[in-house]
């Protein structure tokens, strides 16, 4: 049997562009139409409403992985999922060219070349 998690995933070098970039994907208010679904959706839904609107505005409640932050923090939150018996990730990002070559060269590259030392 395979565990996996899915989340929304980026990095960046500093705590202050994690910030930034968070304030930037999660901001629902540049997208009318898209808030307004995420107030009707509330109003109807049966599902468990502890959803907050940053968690909205990235689909599946990707952020509460925690795949987000500078590259070491990824890492670590990696190892965490590894450790717990995780071994499959299915990862969201955007945009997801950038993004996805982002996360290779900072994130599995340097991981690669730890583990074939």
């Amino acid at each position: 049997m395979q565990f996996g998690v899915a989340g929304y995933a980026f990095t960046r070098d500093t705590e202050a562009e994690v910030k930034r970039e968070l304030a930037r994907i999660t901001d629902v208010k540049q997208n009318a139409k898209g808030f307004a679904n995420y107030e009707q959706w509330l109003r109807g839904t049966q599902l468990e409403k502890k959803m907050s609107i940053e968690e909205y505005s990235v689909s599946n409640r990707g952020l509460r992985s925690g795949l987000t932050g500078t590259p070491a923090q990824v890492q670590d939150r990696i190892g965490e999922f590894k450790r717990a018996g995780v071994d499959l990730l299915l990862l969201q990002f955007s945009p997801q060219l950038e993004e996805m070559e982002r996360f290779s060269e900072t994130v599995i590259q340097p991981q690669a070349s730890a583990v074939a030392q």
